[in-house]
């Protein structure tokens, strides 16, 4: 969020009730920006002060929050445009409303899950650190060589210092490689679709896209707008790379007068039963409802996919540490004995 400009959450949850809020008592977009610009939190008062001068100006509430784009989610940008075509903007708000506060729920429910285990493996590399320092310590004060209780040449103060900033500059370097490939490189789909078939990680992920795909498509449906144009905003909806790259393809496909399952279908990156679904819908008419089932059923198994994923963070930590801990304690009692061997050997 920081290092995107991204607002938190909690303000969008605050901006969108304050929208349907006022919206709903006939005050207009401007009148509520300006409101926001003076009375809204700190992070949402110099985007609201933006907006509304450009509202000033004449431009529509999609334009002005295009200037913005580094600061909304993609959801938040599709849905207020359909909304302010539609005139369903404290609707449209009420529903981006409903769905941040439920991924602030499951954002919470998983850092109170992956807690405990980063608290282990912050426990652990601070107990190798100690343990790499103090054995150099002692060391010194008897003269002799230290210890390497890792085995990497890694002792004393400066082994420590080493071992510290190498375990804390592998968690940075991940981060880090991930923004440089997705940000200046700009191979967001790529590396979306990667993580997208890795265990645990991808079915969280796909959740969590399917789920605002359903919510998106379920409003520009019910807007009236040409299915294309409905499909377009709902893939960017997702904010996922993988999703968003298959926009060319649904485009053609429909151009070419295929109905919306077969569309979908020839993205590849849809469940066999979400078509059926997708199908069944548009045989009936009712895509709109079903896609108000479907985002439900998502957001559903978006918070057990999280439940899940934070499990097997918390095992694999918990392996990691267990791992470590234990080679160091073999590692020290190796030397020991070795140290107790060379001993005796120079007695006898």
């Amino acid at each position: 969020m920081l290092l995107s400009g991204r607002l938190p959450l909690s303000s969008l949850i605050d901006l969108c009730r304050t929208l349907r809020h006022y919206l709903g008592a006939g005050l207009t977009l401007r009148d509520v920006f300006r409101q926001q610009a003076q009375k809204g939190s700190l992070a949402i008062r110099p985007v609201a002060a933006r907006i509304a001068e450009r509202l000033e100006h004449g431009d529509d509430l999609e334009s002005a929050l295009e200037n913005e784009r580094h600061a909304f989610p993609p959801l938040f940008l599709a849905l207020a445009g359909v909304g302010e075509q539609t005139g369903n903007l404290p609707e449209v708000f009420a529903e981006l409303e409903k769905y941040y506060r439920l991924q602030q729920k499951l954002w919470r429910q998983f850092i109170a899950q992956i807690r405990w285990p980063a608290l282990q493996f912050g426990m652990a590399v601070a107990v190798i650190t100690l343990l790499i320092w103090i054995l150099g310590i002692i060391a010194d004060t008897r003269g002799g060589q230290p210890m390497d209780p890792l085995g990497l040449g890694l002792t004393g103060t400066s082994g420590a210092i080493t071992f510290l900033a190498g375990a804390l500059g592998f968690v940075a370097g991940v981060f880090g490689l991930y923004l440089f490939v997705t940000r200046v490189l700009r191979q967001q789909g790529p590396v979306d679709e990667f993580l997208l078939w890795l265990p645990a990680i991808g079915p969280c992920l796909r959740a969590l896209a399917l789920a605002r795909f359903c919510l998106a498509l379920r409003l520009t449906t019910e807007s009236g707008m040409s299915i294309t144009k409905a499909l377009r905003l709902s893939l960017r909806a997702t904010g996922n790379g993988a999703f968003i790259a298959r926009i060319p393809i649904v485009e053609r496909t429909l151009k070419a007068g295929d109905e919306l399952a077969v569309a979908l279908a020839r993205c590849r990156i849809f469940g066999n039963e979400f078509i059926n679904i997708v199908a069944v819908g548009e045989e009936s008419g009712r895509i709109a409802e079903v896609m108000e089932h479907q985002a439900e059923y998502y957001g559903e198994e978006a918070a057990h996919r999280l439940k899940l994923l934070a499990q097997v963070a918390a095992w694999g930590v918990w392996l990691f540490v267990a791992a470590l801990i234990i080679f160091a304690i073999f590692r020290i009692y190796s030397l020991y004995l070795g140290a107790i061997d060379a001993a005796a050997g120079g007695v006898f």
